[in-house]
């Protein structure tokens, strides 16, 4: 890894050229030589500099738009197989501090019904995931003093420690408020995944009007929050925008310049790029605050230029989404998804609970179980996911890196992928989807050569795990 520089609070500059941006947006291109040349760069698993991503992003021509999303799904496939991960959202708390125009959870909104998980309350949430069979969790938490650094360490803390049946969390990442160096150490010492945090708008004139108040107003602060962490240690960070606030192309290039801002400075770019699209929220007029939000055809776009883009990276699309864009979206190059989520404080051990929509940060649009989702991927020729075998492996950050880009780490995930799958189906699916992963089991290993050696020790671990036998991994 590169000398790490200490990063200096004071005199910070933005990374992030909105001039530049503004320029490489006037710039319209359907040359289907110079496109296609664009693509065959990223099929080759190069990541794009900003300029050919602009040119990716303006080009209208419905033929080329077609080719970017085809190459968009093959390098998917390539650098990641067909899995997709599965993970769940787990709300710890909705005090908050600050008053961001967009979010239900504002301190200004006088209908949200403040909560903070103690404890016992946590082990319950965490206990109802499992029985459902979550493997792996993102905890989120609002920006208040009370969630400082220990805080959060320990709720990470409890919730690796809750065992339920044959069911265990195996690993836990989060999205919090921007910690101190010293701060981002305690979090990692608890054993976190991956930090996720968001800039919201990297535009500042509208990052400053929709953060009128509050610590997130700082916007150089949070900018380089990720730098903070990677100084603490931690590796696996990710990245994301809110889209809507601002022009979505703009946010786009932003996420390249922040990814290659990570790369000059830690020699590894981010694990995940996340791109959720603003949401209803309670008590908050979105549509006056959002103006800018991409139409499905611009965002189902969009998503497959970032694949194109930084082709190495996982990329995470939520709940936030309809059941139909997800399914066509998930196509372009997304790798993660939430199923069975609520984002509710508490809403898991108190499903159904009246005051659960005033405990929430926005609405979802996919309110599909865990099995259902499971189901309709096997369905579609995908492979459910609950994989934590590189984070405990010790394959992250740079590690990762050097098997990701080169698409070694297909692999890895295939595999790993299809033992997850056969646990959930021995232990927690319904017979429907029981029957749907064991088929699906089945018709991947006939891709597998039979003079491959790790087919050999993947039927000998599936054997294992119908045997009843968990957590077994390469």
């Amino acid at each position: 890894m590169k000398q790490v520089v200490k990063i200096n609070v004071e005199g910070l500059r933005t990374f992030i050229p909105e001039n530049e941006i503004a320029l490489l947006l006037q710039k319209k291109s359907n040359d289907k030589v110079r496109i296609r040349e664009i693509i065959a760069k990223s099929q080759s698993l190069q990541r794009l500099e900003p300029e050919e991503m602009a040119l990716l992003l303006n080009t209208d021509n419905p033929e080329l738009v077609a080719e970017i999303k085809e190459g968009a799904s093959r390098l998917k496939e390539e650098v990641y197989g067909k899995r997709i991960v599965l993970f769940a959202p787990l709300y710890v708390g909705n005090k908050c501090i600050n008053n961001c125009a967009y979010c239900g959870l504002r301190s200004s909104n006088q209908e949200v019904v403040r909560t903070t998980l103690g404890k016992e309350a946590l082990k319950e949430e965490v206990c109802r995931l499992e029985e459902k069979g979550h493997k792996r969790l993102i905890l989120v938490y609002g920006e208040h003093p009370y969630y400082d650094a220990e805080f959060i360490a320990n709720s990470v803390k409890t919730v690796y420690g809750v065992k339920d049946g044959k069911g265990e969390i195996r690993r836990v990442n989060i999205n919090a408020a921007p910690l101190d160096v010293e701060g981002f150490k305690i979090v990692k010492a608890a054993g976190i995944g991956t930090y996720q945090i968001f800039q919201e708008t990297y535009h500042q004139e509208t990052y400053k009007k929709v953060h009128p108040i509050g610590p997130k107003s700082n916007y150089l602060w949070r900018l380089y929050a990720l730098d903070r962490a990677m100084e603490a240690g931690i590796d696996d960070v990710g990245i994301g925008a809110l889209f809507g606030l601002y022009n979505y192309k703009f946010e786009a290039l932003s996420l390249l310049y922040h990814t290659i801002h990570l790369e000059k400075t830690f020699n590894v770019g981010p694990h995940t790029i996340s791109f959720p699209r603003i949401q209803e929220a309670l008590n908050t007029d979105t549509q006056h605050i959002a103006p800018f939000a991409p139409s499905n055809e611009e965002f189902a776009k969009l998503i497959a230029v970032l694949r194109l883009s930084v082709p190495y990276t996982g990329m995470i699309l939520t709940a936030r989404e309809s059941v139909n864009f997800r399914n066509e979206a998930i196509k372009y190059g997304v790798s993660q998804i939430d199923a069975g989520s609520d984002v509710g404080v508490g809403a898991y051990s108190h499903e159904g609970a009246i005051d659960n929509s005033k405990k929430r940060q926005f609405e979802l649009s996919d309110n599909r179980s865990l099995d259902t989702v499971i189901g309709e991927l096997c369905d579609a020729g995908f492979i459910p996911s609950s994989c934590t075998a590189c984070y405990r492996s010790g394959r992250t950050g740079e590690h990762f890196m050097a098997m990701a880009k080169p698409g070694y780490i297909k692999r890895f995930c295939t595999a790993n992928a299809l033992l997850t799958l056969s646990e959930y189906a021995e232990n927690y699916a319904s017979l429907s989807t029981k029957q749907k992963c064991r088929e699906r089991i089945a018709q991947e290993l006939k891709v597998f050569s039979s003079e491959d050696k790790m087919k050999t020790i993947l039927q000998q671990k599936l054997d294992k795990v119908r045997q009843g036998e968990t957590d077994l991994y390469f």
